[in-house]
């Protein structure tokens, strides 16, 4: 059976669950989270995570008898919470930087954009700390903040002849155990934007169930509430 984007980070979710209790060591974990992004079948995905337990039973199946799929960017927040921050800081000057994917945010993370441009992605994220400062300076330029729905985030920032503020967002709540992330500065001719938006492997998550749970109202409904299937006239 081939592998579904849900279910390869399903069984990312499972591995960094692992490492945070000590389960596994980084060198494992990085090795068997390579294999899990490229692994195109089932058959190559359960032997990642077959000694391991799933969050609350003694096995981690995957496949038709596996739990529901964790949901969102909140399904694993005690395993991104802590560690060592891999950046505390970003400078653009006539140019641009970029922080995305899997890495650390310091508790104190200073931006600062001029004449130039700047992406700060949470959405795969993990925080040194529960509470979260990301300072950001834009002067005739501009710096994105992407954050996850779940995540909770305030925007306290200020707008000098430009903007700062919240911009897009899909909707969705913040989870319990979230971190607090607040975003302060100020932008002098220039903005600063915090966008919430789900991953594009998130996104088609949730196509797919919404798919699924019609397919099975379709089922169902076929089938009548007896099973036997609908009666013709």
């Amino acid at each position: 059976m081939r592998a579904s984007d849900a279910e390869r980070e399903r069984i990312a979710e499972l591995l960094r669950e692992a490492v945070a209790e000590g389960r596994l060591d980084m060198d494992e974990f990085d090795q068997r989270l390579e294999r899990a992004y490229t692994a195109r079948t089932h058959g190559e995905l359960e032997p990642l995570v077959q000694d391991l337990p799933a969050p609350g039973t003694t096995v981690a199946p995957v496949g038709a008898s596996a739990p529901a799929p964790l949901r969102g960017s909140a399904a694993n927040w005690p395993a991104r919470i802590g560690g060592t921050a891999t950046s505390k800081g970003a400078f653009a000057l006539w140019g641009g930087f970029e922080r995305k994917g899997r890495w650390t945010v310091g508790r104190l993370f200073t931006a600062f954009a001029m004449w130039g441009g700047g992406d700060i992605d949470l959405r795969e994220a993990n925080f040194e700390d529960r509470e979260i400062v990301i300072r950001c300076f834009a002067i005739m330029g501009g710096i994105r903040v992407v954050a996850p729905p779940e995540l909770n985030v305030e925007v306290k920032g200020i707008g000098i002849m430009g903007g700062f503020g919240e911009g897009s967002n899909e909707g969705g709540e913040v989870s319990p155990g979230s971190p607090r992330v607040q975003i302060t500065g100020f932008a002098l001719m220039g903005g600063v934007g915090v966008d919430r938006k789900r991953t594009k492997a998130e996104r088609r998550r949730l196509k797919e169930e919404r798919e699924a749970e019609l397919e099975e109202r379709r089922r169902r409904g076929l089938e009548g509430p007896d099973g036997g299937g609908r009666k013709r006239l």
